[in-house]
C-alpha cells in the first residue's frame, strides 16, 4: 500500500490510502481532525525525539489507516514536517550543550535566543492560538496549551536542564496595575487568571528539579505591592532549594527601544551547593546603543498612516493631559531616537511610537519593523537572506500584540550565553569533585 500526502486548501494535509486509483481521506494532520494536543505531540516528537511523546504518537500514526506503520510514520514526519524547511531549528539531538523547556512561549523569543547558544528545546507551552501559529511557522513545533492544566504538564519530559519563560506581566506591570485598579479588578497574585501562574512554575521546578531556571518579567515586578510580591517570589524559590539572583536590565543596549525588564536566574543548590550564584555583572553591556533609524523601512504602505480622525484625537488627548500636568500622550521618533516601550496595545492606535512623515500624518511601525525592534531577524531590515527571516503568518493586529508581548531576543541571548557558560562550569566542577572522591576511595 502506498502512503500519499494530499495537500488541501490553506496548507491542510491528510494522509490517504490509494485504493483502485482513488484517494480515500483519512485523518487530517495539520488541520481538522487532529486536536491541538495531538498536533503538539507529533511536532514535539519529530523535533525532540523524547520518548515521553512516543506512545501517543505511535497510536496517532496507526490511526491514519496505514497497514505499514513505518511508512505512514515517515510520510507524516518527513513530508509534512520537513526539518530543513524550518527557519530556526536548534541543534541536532545529542549535539546540544543543554536542554530547556519554553513556558509561556509566545512567539519564541526565549527559544531563538537559547537555540543560538546551542540549547535544544524539549517542550514548549503557549496558550494563545495565534501565537502558536507563529511559533509553528518559525520552529516547526506546535506548543502545548494551557500550562495550568495537569493534562498539559504530563507531557513535560522528566529530565531537562533549564526551565525558562516570561510569565505574563500584566498583573504586575505599571500599565496593567493602573488599568485593573481603575476597573476595580485584582492584580498581582490576586489576579486569579494570570497572577498565580508563577506558582505553576514552582510546581514544575519542584517536580522535575532542572539544573537551573531563567525567568523574565516587567520592571515593576520588583516594586509591586511595596516589594512584597517580589519577596514572595524570591523566598518561594529559595525554599525550593534553588539560588535566586535578579537584575533589571534595559533592552535599549541591544535594540533601539527602552524596555526595562526584571531577569531572574537560579541554580539547584542540592546539585551545586549552597554557595552557587549567578553573577549578572558578567554581562557586559555595549557602549554604543542602536538607533531606531536602523530598522525603519522606506516606501511604506499607506495603510500604516494614521487617519485624520485618529491623529486629531491623539493630539487632543495629549493636550488635555498636558493641561492637567500629566505626561500622557503620543510619542514621535527621529532616526536617532530610542523608542518608548512597545506594548501589546500598539495595534489600537500606535500612539507610543509614531514615525513622522513629510507633509502627511505620522504612521505606525509596520509589523516587520516591530519584529526588528525586538531584535528578531527580519529580511531585509537586519538580515540579507530571506530564508533566515522571522516569519509573520498572522494579521497585523495579532502581530502587533505578539511583538508587544515579546522579550528582547538579543538580550535574552546574551544572558543565556552566560547562563550556559556557568552551567558548563558548575557541571565540570561537580565531575572534578566526583573524580577526586573516586580516586580517594
Amino acid at each position: 500500500m502506498d502512503i500519499d500526502l494530499i495537500t488541501l486548501s490553506e496548507g491542510e494535509h491528510v494522509v490517504s490510502k490509494k485504493k483502485e486509483g482513488k484517494a480515500v481521506q483519512k485523518r487530517s494532520i495539520t488541520e481538522g481532525l487532529l486536536n491541538p494536543v495531538e498536533k503538539a505531540q507529533l511536532t514535539h516528537y519529530y523535533l525532540t525525539g523524547e520518548k515521553s511523546y512516543q506512545l501517543d504518537v505511535d497510536r496517532l500514526v496507526k490511526q491514519t489507516g496505514a497497514s505499514d506503520h513505518h511508512e505512514a510514520y515517515q510520510a507524516i514526519q518527513h513530508q509534512l514536517f520537513d526539518h530543513h524547511d524550518i527557519p530556526f531549528h536548534g541543534p541536532e539531538i545529542g549535539t546540544e550543550d543543554f536542554t530547556f523547556i519554553d513556558l509561556f512561549a509566545g512567539i519564541g523569543g526565549f527559544r531563538m535566543a537559547l537555540q543560538n547558544n546551542n540549547g535544544r528545546c524539549v517542550f514548549s507551552s503557549e496558550y494563545d492560538k495565534y501565537a502558536q501559529k507563529t511559533y509553528f511557522a518559525n520552529y516547526g513545533e506546535v506548543p502545548f496549551g494551557d500550562i495550568t492544566l495537569d493534562e498539559t504538564k504530563k507531557f513535560i519530559p522528566l529530565n531537562f536542564d533549564v526551565l525558562c519563560g516570561g510569565f505574563p506581566c500584566q498583573p504586575f506591570s505599571l500599565a496593567g496595575v493602573s488599568k485593573k485598579n481603575s476597573l476595580g479588578r485584582s492584580h498581582g497574585f490576586d489576579d486569579v487568571k494570570q497572577g498565580n501562574l508563577f506558582f505553576h512554575i514552582v510546581e514544575i521546578l519542584e517536580t522535575h528539579r532542572p539544573k537551573a531556571f531563567f525567568l523574565e518579567n516587567v520592571k515593576n515586578l520588583v516594586s509591586h505591592d511595596k516589594g512584597n510580591t517580589f519577596k514572595v517570589i524570591k523566598q518561594t524559590i529559595l525554599d525550593l532549594g534553588y539560588s535566586f539572583d535578579s537584575r533589571v536590565i534595559d533592552g535599549s543596549y541591544y535594540v533601539p527601544q527602552h524596555r526595562e525588564r526584571t531577569f531572574m536566574i537560579g541554580f539547584d543548590r542540592k546539585r551545586y551547593g549552597e554557595d552557587v550564584t549567578f553573577d549578572f555583572d558578567r554581562i557586559i553591556l555595549p557602549d554604543a546603543k542602536p538607533r531606531v533609524g536602523e530598522i525603519l523601512q522606506q516606501n511604506i504602505d499607506p495603510k500604516y498612516t494614521l487617519s485624520d480622525k485618529l491623529w486629531q484625537y491623539l493630539q487632543d488627548y495629549a493636550q488635555k493631559h498636558k493641561e492637567r500636568g500629566n505626561g500622557f500622550g503620543f510619542g514621535t521618533i527621529t532616526a536617532d531616537s530610542t523608542t518608548r516601550t512597545l506594548s501589546a496595545r500598539y495595534y489600537k492606535d500606535g500612539s507610543e511610537i509614531l514615525v513622522p512623515q513629510d507633509g502627511m500624518n505620522p504612521r505606525r511601525l509596520t509589523p516587520q519593523e516591530c519584529a526588528a525592534l525586538q531584535g528578531y531577524p527580519m529580511y531585509p531590515i537586519n538580515v540579507d537572506n530571506p530564508n533566515a527571516s522571522f516569519r509573520i503568518t498572522v494579521s497585523d493586529n495579532q502581530a502587533y500584540k505578539q511583538f508587544g508581548n515579546s522579550v528582547v531576543m538579543p538580550l535574552i541571548q546574551v544572558i543565556g550565553r552566560q547562563l550556559s557558560k556557568h552551567l558548563n562550569y558548575l557541571d565540570g566542577r561537580n565531575i572534578e569533585v566526583g573524580n577526586r572522591i573516586t580516586t580517594a576511595i
